[in-house]
């Protein structure tokens, strides 16, 4: 678990981090998500959400932990 690493919806978060969105599962980027989707902050063991105003499963990417 490093910064910059990259996980999907329905995984674990391996640590307390903040995650930024980084594209969806099935490898599209649009519709873009809302401003207040594309960053999310997780304890560990807490699951990836999906994307809900498109319900999409997304790709996070881990940018601090909090």
């Amino acid at each position: 678990m490093a910064l910059g690493e990259r996980y999907k919806t329905g995984e674990l978060s391996p640590a307390n981090a903040n995650y930024d969105w980084d594209g969806y599962s099935d490898g599209s980027r649009y519709p873009a998500p809302t401003a207040e989707e594309m960053k999310i902050t997780l304890s560990k063991g807490e699951v990836f959400p999906p994307i809900r105003s498109c319900d999409k499963g997304a790709y996070w990417k881990m940018k601090s932990y909090s």
